[in-house]
């Protein structure tokens, strides 16, 4: 049965469970909550880890070195029970490591740690992803929090996504759950974003490249969430139709393209780890106000 831990300090407090290593709430001390609750009635996702793949693949199905096996959306971490491997008061780290299950799907020695540590009012999410494999290891890694929309104290308030870089990255949409290489205007005005939920009738807007390395999200002339993120190229963003959330998911890889290779290795900004090596990925989010 999975567990929970509760990690925190005086301002900030979050609980992470063992089933994918997912946080499962996050609450200042006020007691506002500014994670997603999992409600079954729109989504019941509240922050997943994204491993081997992030998205979809085509027929769920990935073919490494031209066998096929089978993958469904955003791979099986987020399913998978976790180990505890090490724990502070304000910090916790689980570990997935490869098993005959994993390699009936996924055939490579792994490690995958998910650390999460708070520190005021910041929380530090990191994935490392280690090979123990003799050959190259190739995987997507993302993350996939959803947070409150709108904010603790920001209802009745347009709520925003500001990039730091100001940019105008430009969009792709999906087409079956796979990428459509087509890229459509930024939906961005000088790196703000206005947020609708119309936005999302046609699915997550993914932003392939250009989101930079940091944004803000928040209730305008209210509560705000500041994000910093590292070796996370990739952006999407998504809700369900009139669900009171936003996801704020950075990520390195995308779901395959539509009309392209199946192979693990060739899907959008996959990582190919050598043997023995390490990779390290992480995003912070503080609350401002």
């Amino acid at each position: 049965m999975p567990s929970s831990i509760r990690i925190g300090n005086q301002d900030l407090a979050a609980d992470v469970s063992s089933l994918g290593a997912e946080m499962q709430a996050l609450v200042t001390n006020d007691g506002r909550s500014w994670l997603w609750t999992g409600d079954a009635a729109f989504w019941t996702g509240r922050s997943p880890i994204l491993f081997p793949i992030v998205g979809k693949a085509p027929d769920d199905t990935v073919a490494i070195d031209g066998t096929l096996y089978p993958m469904g959306q955003h791979g099986f971490a987020r399913r998978s029970e976790f180990a505890l491997a090490a724990s502070t008061p304000t910090m916790c780290r689980h570990e997935l490591a490869a098993s005959a299950a994993t390699r009936a799907v996924y055939p490579f020695d792994f490690l995958l740690a998910v650390e999460h540590a708070v520190e005021g009012r910041m929380l530090t999410v990191t994935a490392e992803v280690g090979s123990r494999d003799a050959k190259a290891l190739p995987f997507g890694l993302g993350f996939h929090p959803a947070f409150a929309w709108p904010l603790p104290g920001g209802a009745g308030r347009a709520h925003t996504i500001s990039l730091d870089n100001h940019g105008e990255p430009a969009l792709v949409r999906l087409g079956g759950g796979l990428i459509n290489p087509t890229m459509l205007p930024s939906p961005f005005d000088g790196g703000r974003l206005v947020l609708d939920q119309a936005m999302f009738d046609q699915d997550a807007m993914i932003f392939p490249e250009g989101a930079g390395e940091g944004l803000c999200y928040g209730a305008e002339g209210g509560p705000t969430l500041r994000f910093r993120f590292e070796n996370l190229p990739n952006l999407a963003l998504w809700t369900k139709p009139g669900a009171p959330f936003i996801c704020i998911e950075p990520w390195h890889g995308t779901a395959a393209e539509a009309e392209g290779s199946n192979e693990l290795s060739k899907r959008p900004h996959t990582t190919l780890l050598a043997p023995g090596a390490t990779a390290r990925f992480s995003f912070t989010v503080e609350i401002l106000q």
